[in-house]
């Protein structure tokens, strides 16, 4: 029996898919907004682990998962880099990190507009 729903191949239903991307343009804001407001990437990271299982199956999972690393490497450089900046070295590192955060969440973005999953 056919209830009208067209279902993906992980099972959800094009309502769940759509609010699925919402979600994940919504972290990749509140990423990009942490440069100026530092607690929205706690915000990001904490729905990342909340609707991570929610994403299985779907394009989003990879996001999701290209998220997560992007805020835990993006943390351990910018700890790093602070913890260096009395040898100067610190602000290279910073910069590095924050060019590095920059390629991340526009290739996410790109590939999240575009309908694409993430290489993870």
């Amino acid at each position: 029996m056919d209830d009208g729903n067209v279902i993906d191949v992980a099972g959800k239903t094009p309502e769940q898919l759509a609010s699925l991307k919402q979600l994940t343009l919504i972290i990749y804001i509140l990423y990009a907004a942490s440069w100026l407001v530092g607690v929205t990437a706690i915000v990001g990271i904490v729905v990342n682990y909340l609707k991570r299982e929610d994403a299985q199956g779907t394009l989003y999972e990879s996001h999701f998962t290209w998220q997560i690393r992007t805020f835990w490497w993006g943390l351990l450089w910018a700890m790093l880099g602070l913890l260096t900046l009395v040898f100067l070295v610190g602000f290279v590192i910073l910069f590095a990190s924050f060019v590095w955060t920059v390629y991340r969440l526009v290739k996410g973005l790109l590939n999240w507009n575009d309908g694409k999953p993430m290489p993870v």
